[in-house]
């Protein structure tokens, strides 16, 4: 598998698979460290990983800081990619015009760089025609401030129409072995639009790395405590699922990990798991080592087929804010 690619309808060169930094703030994953965080950017940096992914609201601000002190005499090293529409703690969406402009000079601050790579709409605000929202981030664009533009958890028609107004270069989505509702109308769409498609979560949350045996292995303050398919029946159900997905990486002589990424990256998807740690970041790379056959994609589906995991990936209010 190639290391790097093009990201579509641009002539930027990214890594085939990128660092999500969600992780790295808090109130999301349970403890955090921005030292280590840091020298697990750089770490990335090195093995050139390059497509690095925040968001203003990850810790409020705090996500985008921490990544502008890892970029510091290192910008030209990466590809900073950042998503506006949330109000501090996911109160609220906006779209409007005038909020985008505020929302990407405080993350340019934040970051303390003079241009965005990949700015996303992190969530399309149902108030504000798409047209209004990409027409303010496309002068973004023409400003030298963002370089291209992207949206987050869009369907198929937001996607066509926004499109229409400015190139849309990425759409980022979850997107794993256990989350594949995209499939039916909107990958196809993308592929047609020649727009890559970013996929958050490849390890649906951790679940997949096998690691997680109880609901007690997560944190008290851990997110993903509040989340149906890591709860109750839904989570030893989940597990059992996760057994066979590891007996499938033991015969190909790699982690869990790399095999449900290796899956992301033979769907076309350029995946971007989140991690705090070194050694992870490594095994997610590792990836790109792994060739899955015809038979491989065949058995991987028996195991693990579409809608066959139990449980929602988030609660219903939170589920209707997709696919805007």
């Amino acid at each position: 598998m190639k290391s790097s690619r093009t990201l579509g309808n641009s002539n930027l060169e990214v890594s085939s698979v990128g660092l999500g930094l969600m992780g790295m703030s808090p109130g999301m994953y349970g403890e955090i460290n921005d030292e280590l965080s840091i020298q697990t950017i750089h770490c990335a940096l090195e093995m050139g990983v390059t497509m690095l992914d925040t968001a203003d609201v990850y810790g409020n601000g705090h996500n985008e800081e921490l990544l502008g002190k890892a970029l510091k005499s290192r910008r030209d090293q990466a590809i900073i990619a950042t998503k506006f529409s949330y109000t501090p703690n996911y109160e609220q969406i906006s779209g409007h015009p005038d909020y985008v402009k505020k929302a990407v000079d405080e993350s340019l601050n934040r970051l303390g760089v003079e241009y965005i790579d990949l700015y996303y709409q992190h969530r399309v605000d149902p108030n504000v025609p798409i047209e209004e929202t990409i027409g303010a981030m496309s002068e973004l664009v023409q400003a030298g401030k963002v370089r291209c533009l992207g949206l987050s958890e869009a369907s198929a028609a937001t996607i066509r129409r926004a499109h229409a107004v400015h190139a849309i270069s990425a759409l980022q989505s979850e997107y794993s072995l256990w989350s594949r509702d995209i499939e039916d109308e909107i990958l196809p769409t993308v592929r047609e639009l020649g727009i890559t498609h970013v996929a958050y979560s490849p390890l649906s949350r951790g679940f997949i790395t096998g690691e997680l045996r109880t609901f007690e292995d997560l944190a008290a303050d851990d997110l993903r405590r509040y989340m149906p398919r890591f709860q109750g029946e839904n989570f030893q159900k989940n597990v059992e699922i996760v057994e066979q997905i590891k007996k499938i990486a033991s015969e190909k002589n790699c982690t869990p990990s790399q095999l449900a990424i290796a899956w992301t990256l033979a769907n076309g998807a350029l995946p971007i798991p989140g991690t705090k740690q070194i050694k992870y970041l490594e095994e997610n790379v590792g990836a790109l080592d792994i060739e899955l056959t015809p038979e491989d994609m065949i058995r991987i589906e028996n195991v693990s087929p579409k809608n066959g995991i139990h449980g929602t990936r988030y609660l219903k209010e939170q589920m209707n804010l997709l696919n805007g």
